[in-house]
């Protein structure tokens, strides 16, 4: 059997962590912008334990700010979206992605809290830990959400006094709620902790999934998105039972939609996971209007730093540099590079740089938005590589090695170019 953990409302669940004055009333997690990574002060930042293709690895702490320090301007606007909420402030119409003000306008009692992602992501290391003492097989899904496979070690009669079981020593150990679902399809187990939150349990045995998913709406299964929403409703499909009577028509569909189809009806014999490995590596902030191209330059070096940075402590070398501007009145500009060149800290910032030229078509227009990634890893550092420039960038290789170990051990900000400042 499968298993399906997922934490209940995990951020604000973290925060009532030895603080019972924020139990059983409103609360939500807040979050906006990080728009510190621009500052030109020195601020510490933290190394994330929890890996993945899911997580950055660096993570700034508010710890300590109050409500005004971090969700009220200047001007006295409050900014930032509600991340998570309690179950106590759905009820009074708190949303994710609903305005930290709006928020305060349909709860005027909510507390609302900053963000502390160094707590959040060592609470989802120290449960992944645990869950590789209590499973065989886990499978960390997200930074809240893990599978476990208990097949051929837990009696499926059992199982249900097991999930109890395991859900009791989450509690003990981290004080955090945790909801589980169980099925023999991963895909089904994972469908079924919809059923069991808040704060529960719920088994789907094999005879029972045809009855479970009949009415279950097309859009709650996970890895419908949109697209194939619209592409099924067009078709006359509104829930999971219809689509298991449509079998010929999702096989029509190739292999994704052979995939879709065993999945729902709980035949996909898919196993577990236990690697994530990226694919790419991105960064982006969203700020006010900004015009001054000079700001803006100094910006994408910073954001180079960080991927820089990421990409040395995974070992990765990109192949692809992609960047990505908004401006206001919902006008984007984006392209990207290929290179055979050996990676480096000094040649991701030219490159970039010299795309930001290329895209910045609306000189202006004020930019609100930068987001730039790094993908197509290479397994080989020397694989491809362009021979006219290797011995130069080689060199700055080595240079950019020197000072991400300096970066480790005192924090990224600890070396900045000219540039920067």
């Amino acid at each position: 059997m499968m298993l399906h953990l997922d934490l209940d409302c995990f951020f604000a669940a973290a925060h009532r962590i030895g603080h019972p004055e924020l139990h059983k009333i409103p609360i939500a997690v807040g979050g906006r912008s990080n728009l510190s990574i621009f500052a030109r002060k020195k601020e510490r930042r933290y190394l994330s334990a929890v890996g993945g293709a899911f997580t950055s690895s660096i993570l700034s702490s508010n710890d300590g700010k109050s409500f005004e320090e971090y969700f009220v301007d200047p001007d006295g606007r409050i900014r930032g979206i509600i991340t998570t909420a309690s179950y106590e402030a759905r009820a009074y119409g708190v949303k994710t992605a609903m305005s930290v003000a709006e928020s305060l306008r349909v709860c005027p009692h909510l507390t609302v809290l900053p963000p502390n992602y160094p707590l959040y992501h060592e609470l989802s290391y120290k449960l992944r830990i645990f869950l590789e003492r209590e499973i065989p097989f886990v499978e960390q899904f997200s930074i809240d959400e893990f599978f476990g496979d208990v097949s051929g070690w837990v009696k499926e009669q059992d199982i249900e006094r097991f999930a109890f079981e395991l859900k009791q020593k989450v509690k003990e150990e981290l004080d955090l709620p945790i909801s589980i679902g169980v099925s023999r399809s991963k895909w089904i187990a994972k469908l079924a902790t919809e059923c069991a939150k808040p704060d529960g349990i719920k088994v789907i045995y094999p005879d029972d999934v045809d009855d479970f998913i009949q009415e279950i709406p097309i859009e709650k299964f996970p890895g419908i998105g949109k697209g194939y929403s619209e592409r099924l409703s067009g078709r006359g499909i509104r829930t999971l039972g219809d689509i298991k009577k449509r079998k010929e028509l999702l096989y029509a569909w190739g292999k994704p939609g052979r995939q879709l189809y065993n999945r729902i009806c709980g035949i996909d014999e898919e196993g577990i996971s236990t690697s994530h490995d990226k694919k790419s590596i991105g960064i982006s902030r969203t700020f006010d209007p900004l015009k001054d191209r000079a700001e803006i330059r100094r910006r994408i070096a910073i954001l180079c730093r960080h991927l820089a940075f990421l990409a040395h402590k995974g070992g990765h070398t990109p192949m692809t540099f992609a960047l990505k501007i908004r401006y206001e009145y919902h006008i984007k500009s984006k392209d990207a590079v290929h290179t055979h060149r050996l990676f480096s800290e000094q040649y991701l910032k030219s490159e970039m740089l010299k795309l930001f030229e290329r895209l910045d078509i609306h000189p202006a227009h004020a930019i609100i938005q930068l987001g730039l990634t790094i993908s197509d890893f290479s397994e080989s550092k020397k694989t491809t590589m362009d021979l006219l420039h290797y011995e130069n960038d080689k060199k700055s290789s080595s240079i950019t090695a020197s000072m991400q170990k300096l970066r480790e051990k005192f924090g990224i900000d600890i070396i900045k170019s000219g540039g920067e400042l």
